[in-house]
């Protein structure tokens, strides 16, 4: 089956794509949608996509060599329930079903589409919507796996991703670029003690994917600023603007 896949640049959307060429399909092109860059804003309040880093999106298609269709995220998310049955005028919902039927106009082979989610219904249930409207197959092969033994079989099968936002009770902004593999232990504590989500389901943290098997050259981040959004003193979130990156050879 010809795929595109929804990258936000995180480790879910990413390793979706592994497990989608695992299963026998083929990824032809990626899609992201994104904030308005000329309002200055590296995040929005959204349940639906991951916006911080958004900007260094474009150095994953880079990698795979693979064609990139984005869009500005205009919507809200005006019908916060879990399902999403109808379309609703301005919801952001609606902006992702112009990005992907943009894609379909320029691939009119593509049949399904690649989506990392894992537990959230509320995204699940939006991108089955779009793909009914649209004719395509949705593939979610993370979803309701274990977050323990998926956050590990990602490291140990070569993806290369750091946290690029904290927002959870033990997260600081000095855990900032550390590696999954890295926060591993520290996320299991969490989990066993508080109920963070180890792959960071409940918006705990975001992470940016700079090498993956699907690679063919990796992202190193040159400059990268930490930028405290709330600083609380129990789950302070900060994110890292991703300044400067460039790809060298695998």
């Amino acid at each position: 089956m010809k795929v595109v896949a929804l990258l936000s640049g995180g480790k879910d959307s990413c390793y979706n794509m592994v497990e989608c060429v695992r299963h026998g399909h083929d990824i032809i092109a990626l899609a992201n949608a994104h904030p308005d860059p000329t309002l200055g804003q590296d995040e929005l309040d959204s349940y639906l996509f991951q916006t911080v880093g958004y900007d260094a999106v474009p150095m994953i298609a880079e990698c795979m060599e693979l064609p990139l269709y984005r869009r500005v995220i205009h919507g809200k998310p005006l019908k916060q329930t879990l399902d999403y049955n109808e379309v609703v005028t301005d919801d952001e919902t609606e902006d992702l079903y112009e990005l992907m039927k943009e894609v379909k106009a320029n691939h009119p082979d593509v049949e399904g589409v690649s989506v990392g989610a894992i537990f959230s219904s509320y995204q699940g249930k939006r991108v089955q919507h779009i793909c009914d409207r649209l004719g395509l197959t949705m593939l979610a092969y993370l979803w309701e796996r274990d977050q323990r033994t998926l956050l590990k079989e990602m490291y140990e099968n070569g993806m290369e991703c750091v946290l690029i936002k904290v927002a959870a009770i033990g997260l600081k902004p000095v855990h900032l670029g550390k590696t999954i593999r890295e926060m591993y232990p520290l996320l299991c504590e969490l989990s066993d003690k508080y109920g963070v989500h180890i792959c960071g389901e409940g918006g705990e943290f975001e992470s940016y994917t700079l090498d993956c098997p699907l690679f063919k050259r990796r992202i190193v981040i040159d400059k990268a600023e930490t930028i405290m959004h709330s600083d609380d003193d129990f789950s302070p979130v900060a994110y890292l603007k991703l300044c400067d990156l460039h790809t060298e050879p695998k």
